[in-house]
Order: C-alpha cells, then sequence, then structure tokens
C-alpha cells in the first residue's frame, strides 16, 4: 500500500535518501576526524619522542646517570596519554622505566617482546591500539641506546570522537528534519496537477469522451503535458484506423524478414543460420533418443572455372540449377542448406543405412555430373561429397560439420566427383595435414628442403636436361613425400613460398649443372596453378635471374595441362612474360585430363610431356599406345619437342624412340638426385 503512488513511493525514497546521505556525511566526518586525530597525535609522539632522545644523548655519552635518566622522563608527566616510557643502552639492556599516570605496573612486562622490539623501524608508527615511538639515542654510526615510548590511542580517540558526536548530531538531526519537511511541501506541489490529470484520465477511460479536455494549468513542464493529452486524444480516432493498417503491412514485412533472415536470396534454400539453429535441435534430439544424423558436405568441382568463362550471371544461374536438379536426388524430409558460395550442407532424414546412403550419394554425384543447359552454353561441373555421422563427433555441431569438411576434402584429393565417409582415422590424417601445413614455413627458414634433379636423355641415352624436383626431409616429420606436402601448400597458400625458394636453389645451383656438360643443358622448374595467378612471382623471378646472372636460355618452366587451362588467360598473360625473358615453355601431363585439343593453337609452347599414365600402358593398352602415337604425331606437326616422363622399362623406352620421341625421362635412366651425388658421377 505503501509504494501504490508515485507520491508516496518518490517521498519514501527522499526521505530514505537524505538519511542515507546525512549517515554517510556523519560516517565520513568521524573517519575523516579519526585520521586527522591519530595524524596529529603521531606527530606530537614523534616530536616528543626526538627531543628526548637528543636531550639523553648527554647523559649516555660516558657512564649513564639513573638519576638524570629518571628526570628526563619524568617530563613526561605531562602527557597524559603516555603508558610508559623505557631506555635502553646500545646493548639493549634496560637502563630505566617511566610508568604514566594511567599504567598499572603490576608484574611489567614489555608488550613488545625485546627481539621484536629490536626489529622494529625507528620512528613512529600504530600497533594493536597504542601509539609507539622507538627513536636511537646518538648517532647512527655511533649509538648510544634507544627510547621506547607506548602511548595509549583507543581511549583518547573514543573520547574524541564521543565529544565530536555530541556537538555534531543535534546540528544534523536538524538538517535532516529541515530536508524531510522541505521535500514534503515541493513533492505535494508537484503532484497537485498530477493528480488532476489522473482524475481526468479516469473519467475519459470510463466514459470514452474524447472531447473532454484539460485545462492548461500548472508549472511548465505540466502545462506542456497537458497540451501533449490534449493532442493525443485529438489525434487517438485517426491513429486508430491507421494502426489497423500498420499492422497488416507489419506482419507482412515480419514475414519478409523472417525470409531474408533464414533463408538464402538466389536459390531460396535454408541459409547457414536456419541450418546451423536447425541442427543443434535435431542433434539434442537425437542425443536424447539415441539416434543418428547422418550430415552430406558437397563442394561444386570446376565452379570456379565457371564464373571465370561464362561470367557470375551463368555462375549464378547454375546455382540455382543445382539447388533444383539436388532436391531431386534427395528423399522428402531431407534438409539442404547453401553453406555459401558453392558449398551445400545436407541433413538425411531418419538416419539412412549404408545401401541407401550409397545410392543417395552416387545419384547426387552422377546426377550433377551431367550437362547443365544454361542460356543456351552447355556447361558442366562435378560434386565432391563428404559424408559423417553425429556419433563420430559425440554429436557436437562443430566437430560433425568438420567432421563431413575432412570427408569432402579426402573426395577432392581422390580425383573429385566421387564422395567419401568421414571415419575417426580422417582425424588423425586432418592433424598431419595441419602439421605439415604449420611446418612449411620453418622447412623453409631452417633449409629442410632440397632440389633433387632428375635427368632427361635423348634417344642416345646422352643427358640433354635435368628437372628440378624438391624433397623435404624434415625434424620432426621425417621424409615428406611431395605428393604429400605440395596439395597441402597449394590448400594453405603456402606454395608459392617453396617455389620462390626452388627457383633461388636452382639460380644458385645451374652454374655447377652447366659445367658438367658440354651440350645444350635445359634444367625444368615446375609451377602450380597457385603460382601463375600471382603476378609478382614474374618479377621474383626476373630478379633471381638478374641476381644470379642466368642465362635464361638453360630455364624451361613446366605447367601442367590442368593448371593452364583452368586458368586459360592468366596463364597465357603469366608464360608471355616468362618466354620474353628467353625461358622455354613445357606443357606436363598433357593428355591426362582435358579431351579437347583446341586450345594448342591458342597458346605458345616449346615442350609437350607425356603424362606417365600413357608411358605405364605402352604395349599394354592399345588405347594408350594409339593415343601416345597420335600425341607425338600432332606435336611433331606443331613443331614441339616431345619428352615422355615415367619411363622404367628398356621396352617403353624403345617404342617411344621408334615413334620420334625427342626426349626420355625415368628411372630407367636415373633417379632423381642431389647436386652433391650428380657431381660425383
Amino acid at each position: 500500500m505503501l509504494f501504490r503512488t508515485i507520491k508516496n513511493t518518490t517521498t519514501m525514497l527522499t526521505v530514505v535518501a537524505i538519511c542515507l546521505v546525512c549517515t554517510a556525511v556523519l560516517v565520513f566526518s568521524i573517519e575523516e576526524y579519526e585520521s586527522l586525530y591519530l595524524e596529529s597525535t603521531l606527530g606530537d609522539l614523534d616530536g616528543l619522542s626526538e627531543n628526548m632522545a637528543s636531550d639523553l644523548v648527554s647523559l649516555m655519552a660516558t657512564d649513564p646517570d639513573t638519576f638524570e635518566i629518571t628526570t628526563t622522563l619524568l617530563r613526561l608527566d605531562r602527557y597524559e596519554n603516555v603508558k610508559y616510557a623505557v631506555v635502553f643502552d646500545q646493548h639493549w639492556q634496560q637502563l630505566n622505566v617511566y610508568f604514566g599516570s594511567t599504567f598499572t605496573p603490576q608484574n611489567f612486562e614489555l608488550d613488545i617482546q625485546l627481539e621484536t622490539l629490536k626489529h622494529l623501524p625507528l620512528g613512529v608508527e600504530v600497533r594493536e591500539g597504542e601509539l609507539i615511538a622507538l627513536k636511537l639515542v646518538g648517532d647512527a654510526r655511533l649509538p648510544l641506546g634507544y627510547l621506547l615510548i607506548v602511548n595509549d590511542s583507543l581511549g583518547p580517540l573514543k573520547n574524541s570522537k564521543l565529544t565530536l558526536l555530541k556537538r555534531v548530531l543535534p546540528l544534523v538531526l536538524l538538517v535532516l528534519f529541515i530536508a524531510i519537511l522541505g521535500s514534503f511541501l515541493i513533492q505535494r506541489q508537484l503532484f497537485l496537477p498530477l493528480s488532476r490529470l489522473s482524475r481526468l484520465a479516469q473519467k475519459i477511460q470510463k466514459t470514452h469522451d474524447y472531447s473532454l479536455r484539460i485545462d492548461i494549468r500548472g508549472k511548465q513542464e505540466v502545462a506542456e503535458l497537458s497540451r501533449d493529452i490534449n493532442s493525443m486524444m485529438e489525434t487517438i480516432n485517426t491513429e486508430t484506423q491507421k494502426n489497423s493498417e500498420y499492422t497488416e503491412q507489419l506482419k507482412e514485412q515480419q514475414k519478409t524478414m523472417e525470409r531474408l533472415a533464414n533463408f538464402d536470396g538466389l536459390t531460396g534454400l535454408p541459409n547457414r543460420q536456419f541450418f546451423m539453429e536447425t541442427l543443434r535441435i535435431e542433434l539434442a534430439k537425437a542425443k536424447r533418443d539415441n539416434r543418428n544424423l547422418v550430415l552430406m558436405y558437397f563442394d561444386l568441382d570446376g565452379f570456379k572455372g565457371v564464373n571465370d568463362a561464362f561470367g557470375h550471371e551463368i555462375g549464378d544461374l547454375l546455382l540455382m540449377e543445382v539447388c533444383l536438379r539436388t532436391k531431386a536426388f534427395l528423399r522428402e524430409g531431407d534438409l539442404i542448406s547453401r553453406l555459401g558460395g558453392d558449398e551445400f550442407l545436407v541433413l538425411l532424414h531418419n538416419d539412412p543405412n549404408d545401401i541407401m546412403l550409397f545410392e543417395i550419394s552416387e545419384r547426387l554425384v552422377h546426377g550433377l555430373s551431367k550437362p547443365f543447359e544454361i542460356q543456351s552454353w552447355e556447361v558442366q561441373i562435378g560434386v565432391s561429397i563428404g559424408i559423417a555421422r553425429a556419433s563420430d563427433s559425440n554429436f557436437n555441431v562443430s566437430e560433425f560439420i568438420s567432421n563431413a569438411d575432412i570427408a569432402m576434402y579426402r573426395s577432392k584429393d581422390a580425383g573429385r566427383s566421387t564422395h567419401t565417409v568421414f571415419v575417426p582415422d580422417m582425424m588423425e590424417d586432418n592433424k598431419r595435414r595441419l602439421l605439415i601445413a604449420n611446418s612449411i614455413s620453418g622447412a623453409i627458414k631452417h633449409n629442410e628442403f632440397s632440389v633433387h634433379y632428375q635427368a632427361k636423355v635423348a634417344p642416345d641415352e646422352s643427358v640433354v636436361g635435368y628437372e628440378a624436383l624438391i624433397r623435404w626431409k624434415s625434424e620432426s616429420l621425417g621424409t615428406v613425400s611431395p605428393a604429400e606436402f605440395i596439395p597441402i601448400a597449394e590448400q594453405s597458400g603456402k606454395i608459392l613460398s617453396i617455389t620462390k625458394w626452388v627457383i633461388k636453389k636452382v639460380c644458385q645451383e645451374l652454374d655447377q649443372i652447366l659445367a658438367m656438360h658440354t651440350g645444350k643443358m635445359v634444367v625444368s622448374l615446375n609451377l602450380s596453378a597457385h603460382d601463375i595467378k600471382n603476378a609478382s612471382l614474374v618479377d621474383y623471378i626476373r630478379a633471381m635471374f638478374d641476381k644470379y646472372r642466368v642465362d635464361t636460355s638453360h630455364i624451361e618452366f613446366e605447367v601442367t595441362e590442368s593448371a593452364y587451362l583452368e586458368n586459360f588467360d592468366v596463364a597465357n598473360e603469366f608464360l608471355k612474360q616468362i618466354r620474353d625473358m628467353g625461358c622455354s615453355i613445357a606443357l606436363d601431363d598433357f593428355g591426362a585430363g582435358y579431351s579437347s585439343l583446341g586450345y594448342l593453337t591458342q597458346i605458345h609452347l616449346n615442350t609437350l610431356k607425356i603424362d606417365k599414365q600413357f608411358v605405364d600402358n605402352l604395349n599394354v593398352s592399345k588405347r594408350s599406345t594409339l593415343v601416345t602415337k597420335t600425341i607425338i604425331e600432332m606435336a611433331k606437326q606443331l613443331n614441339l619437342q616431345i619428352c615422355a616422363e615415367g619411363v622404367e622399362t628398356r621396352e617403353q623406352a624403345e617404342f617411344l624412340i621408334l615413334n620420334g620421341c625427342h626426349q626420355l625421362q625415368g628411372y630407367l635412366f636415373a633417379k632423381p638426385m642431389n647436386l652433391q651425388d650428380l657431381l660425383k658421377r
């Protein structure tokens, strides 16, 4: 009842606030008085003890005069708060003791033990309700003794505070009374107009008579409030009608906002936010019900090439078609979401068994690999799928998605357009991948990498060149295969650093390699797809050539067919600058990934390298044999040098030489060797 009205509440809060303020002021004043009192008392005691110590110097300079010392100590009688004083010689032997009038010397023992007393600092301090002054008699270098004065602080301080309270408290109470009375009067005047407004508002509520008006009177704020209420009543009816219309609009806007917040604007699929929230709920239910969940994480293969070749508009239309086609391959109840870019997540319904899971994955892989008709363009992509089960992640959202992501990258490593189910062993592999990625920079810094050179021979088996191949022997990881660390370096963005290191190393060792041979000699260096996208690499190559005075006619750069054609325009511009320096260009792994040969008329090459898979199948597969012959013949027509890699048998070598292959490379002739071993041959 007391706090039902603003008036009563404000009044009580005001009274309480005034009381608290007065109390706080009183407490603060007492504390401040206590501090000042102690400060003053400490100062007085310090001065008294210092003067007495000075007076004792002459009395203790020779044989201590006990009578004179006693006379000196009796000067303390005028100080009623002194409990006792003790004079010690230089060896802390007690010479004389003085007892104040308030101190009873029965069974006197020093309150402060002698050992403790010896370690007290000289000066004045407060200790357990006493003021203790310890002064040196004489010079610090030649002390004559010590003076101890113990003063009572609690009793005098208490009496002083009581005296202060008796004087101040009546004044505080008077001020408190006046402040409370004044607040009552002020609040009464303030709330009187509000009471009138309240009564009128109650009347309007009962009668719904909006013609009633409030008399505009009172203080400025109250008058303004009265005018505002009158104005509000005039517009209430109009606003009521408008509100009805606004409500309908807001409902529509709310639906639109919910859709924008939870669905992808391009494909109409649930977005990451909506999917993650749904996934958390479903994981909690599955864990509670002891059920499993299956998650698919898939990424489109070759989508970037579509954007580069046809533009982002075609890429967006392709994503919409992928969405429609994917929905057709999934079951009712399966939830698909666009994670971002060309990445999608699918939460499969009702934990499908292995056979059903395989069928769904195959449908997606084969279905999305079929060409798409986009604005009269035939566009072809692939899909790499990673599959994970919730039980392998202990139903943790982040780990669940991470497992599917790891499996998806395993699919990409396996050749793309396939699907992979996550197993716990992949986590260890992923840890190793991360460890390798994090160790590359340190390996470059500490020269753990080395360059090995594999010879290229002419048909008469004379050496006509070398291919520079990087090797890594890590202190922590042991020997790491290029087949393992090169893809990791590309994915982690560290391949450029490796390429620069190899280029620099070859430039440093080139003169020694050339000195071994009298004929034309070319050293080949490999460039990745990531390298040819980096314009700054050209400047680095030029700088290394200038620094080590490299004859560029002895340098050849090899680019894989897939790397060249996936970045066709960029690669053409990059390699044009390389050719302008005087270097030659070789197309590596030719025929491994692309069926169209029309691009050969648009690029400028010096050498075609036949992929090892064709060499392996010579005289085994009629198809491979025929393709190899065709490649060699086509290269001759284009006036290109032909180099066959991976030659391991004499039969392969004889076939290639017979058909006009210019260079052979493989273990049949030489294994990759470092410079030191190469020089020993």
